[in-house]
This record gives C-alpha cells, structure tokens and sequence, in this order.
C-alpha cells in the first residue's frame, strides 16, 4: 500500500493546489498518515470485497475530503478540488468517449455497458436495485443501496459521494449524439439513484 499512498499523495497535491491551499510537506504528510491509517482499518477490510468497485481510490478521495474539511472548506469548494485534481484520469475517459459518441451505434454500445455493469453489481452485491428494466431504446433502474455511498457515510461525509455520482453525468454529456442521460436523483443527497439512459433518433 506504500506506492499507493505516495501515488494518491501526487495528486492530493495538485488537489491542494486547486483549492488554494498550501501543499506543503505538513500537510502532504498528513494525508498519507490518514490514508495509510484507513487502509488498514477495520473498515477497509469490511469494504474491499466487491470486484466491481476501487475501494483502494474510493478511499484516497475519502481521505481527501476528510482532509479538506480541516481547512474549513465549503462542500461545493471541496468537490471541485477534488474534480480538478483527477482531472487527466477523467479527461482520457472524455476523450475516449467522445469518440464512441462519433459512431452511429453509440447508444448500444452504452447499453451493453450498462448491461454488464449491472450484472457485475448484482453478483458481487456493490449495488442493491429495485429494479433495472431494458426497453426498447431505453434503460430506466433505481439503485436504492450504494457501496460508494455507503462508505462515505462510514466517514460521516455521504454527500461528498457526489464526487463519485457525477462520473456518470459527465460521461454522458459526452454522448450527445444518441444518447440523452435523465438523472433525476443520487444516493448523496436522495433516497435512492433513479437514471433514464434514452437513445434520441436521428432527427432529434
């Protein structure tokens, strides 16, 4: 865990750097003493049990924003800290699917990814549905229980989950050709997370 926690250091840095605070060694050295503390906590253990989900990185963002907040951080100016710094890994993700949103078939490439994602989530129980239905150029679901969500609420800070929630809009605002993404609620702030994922025709 060693090289982990020096990787995510690099970039809790850039996230210092983003929020106008001082990435000075103090305060590098104080992430890394929290981040190794909870890699080998009870609670990590107890969570890193779902081969669909990161918990190594969930929990480097958690670390993160629990040191943010020591800094009397508003949430709004905290989640975009954290954005801005894992700006290159999300901007590859971007560009990656701005060329899918180029082929004529985009809508069901995403609906095989949400597919498989789902029948990932079901199996390894990292997310629970009330119900996941498949249409005709529509994909509806309604996720009532998140791990993501679940573990930030272990650290008190549920909402800031939000960082985690809004991949998915920002990876469809990246589809806009055949694919118009309706979230109507997430499990930061709501009781459950309800998504419409519609295929728009071609004259749309």
């Amino acid at each position: 865990m060693e090289k982990t926690v020096r990787q995510y250091s690099k970039i809790y840095r850039k996230v210092l750097k983003e929020a106008g605070l001082d990435d000075s060694k103090q305060n590098i050295s104080l992430y890394e003493k929290r981040l190794e503390e909870m890699y080998q906590s009870d609670n990590f253990k107890k969570h890193n049990i779902y081969p669909s989900t990161n918990t190594t990185y969930i929990y480097a963002v958690i670390a993160m924003c629990l040191e943010l907040k020591r800094h009397n951080l508003s949430d709004l100016q905290i989640l975009d800290a954290v954005n801005k710094g894992f700006s290159a890994r999300r901007n590859f993700s971007k560009r990656l699917i701005r060329i899918i949103d180029k082929l004529p078939n985009s809508y069901e490439i995403a609906e095989k990814w949400n597919i498989s994602d789902h029948a990932k989530r079901e199996k390894d129980g990292s997310l629970t549905y009330e119900y996941f239905n498949v249409s005709n150029g529509k994909i509806e679901y309604k996720i009532t229980k998140c791990m993501y969500a679940e573990m930030f609420e272990t650290y008190g800070i549920r909402s800031f989950c939000k960082i985690f929630c809004m991949t998915d809009t920002m990876a469809y605002e990246n589809l806009p050709a055949h694919v118009k993404f309706i979230r109507h609620s997430d499990l930061s702030d709501g009781d459950c997370c309800y998504d419409e994922i519609i295929k728009k025709e071609a004259d749309n």
